[in-house]
Formats: structure tokens, sequence, C-alpha cells
């Protein structure tokens, strides 16, 4: 159990790794509204097209207009964004989520939902959650193979 837990762990570390020539978009509204519900915007990636929010009842959709690959140092753990993320966010939490997998031991594990609690995310994945530092998450990754047209 320690090993899974740890393994996911790195599974999770943030993907902020971009050269220095390229430029992070201003944040959408999808990033906006995270910070709004005290989440920071690198739980998106930056190719966000398009956005969605009930304010009554939490629910969200994001499209990314393309499924999204990411690989995670060092050893190229692998996380995908569908080409639709959902959930549902209020203060703090997000739940319900649908749309975002990370790959250990062999297998696609779904995370399903994410809370923040002072400096820090945990993000559930099944019965096991993992704690990182928020500001791991101060950046939008951008997706593999994927150019930011601007």
């Amino acid at each position: 159990m320690t090993k899974l837990f740890f393994l996911i762990s790195l599974i999770l570390l943030p993907t902020t790794f971009t050269s220095q020539s390229e430029k992070q978009k201003p944040p959408t509204a999808a990033h906006t509204e995270l910070t709004n519900y005290g989440f920071p915007i690198g739980l998106l990636p930056s190719s966000v097209k398009n956005y969605t929010f009930n304010q009554t009842s939490g629910e969200f959709s994001v499209d990314l207009g393309s499924a999204c690959k990411i690989t995670l140092p060092p050893d190229n753990y692998l996380a995908t964004y569908s080409k639709r993320v959902s959930g549902k966010i209020v203060e703090g939490r997000i739940a319900e989520l649908d749309g975002i997998r990370v790959r250990a031991f062999f297998k696609w594990w779904s995370i399903t939902g994410i809370s923040s609690s002072g400096d820090n995310l945990v993000f559930e994945v099944g019965m096991i959650t993992a704690k990182y530092p928020s500001k791991n998450f101060d950046e939008s990754p951008q997706c593999e193979g994927k150019h930011s047209s601007s």
C-alpha cells in the first residue's frame, strides 16, 4: 500500500516544464474559476477551448478540443485529459471528477476528486489519496505534441 501511494504521488507531480521561449497563455475563464474556488490554475492544461459552469449546482464542463497527454518526469509517467473534463466544484472541493487519468502499475487510474486544504491539494484516486503542495500547480501544463496558437 505504501509503494502504491508513493508511485501515485510521483505520477501527480506538477508538469510545469516548458522551454523559456514558450509563453504562458493568459488564464481562461475556466482557469479563473478554479482560483475563485481556491484551486491553482495548473490543474487544467493550457489548451482549454470552452467552459461551462452552473453556479447553482456547481457542475462544470471543460472542453479541451482534443484529448491531452502529459508525460510526468522523472520516470515518464503518463497523465491524460479527455477531450471533455467534468465535475462539481464548491469552495475547496472538486467532486464527481471525470476525464483525468494517471498511469501507474501498468494500469490507468481515474482521479475522482480533488480537495484544497490550505497550501495543499489532496487528490483522490479510487480509495487512495495523495497530498501535494498547491504551489506545484501554479502554471498550466501544455499538452504534448501541441503548439500554442494565439
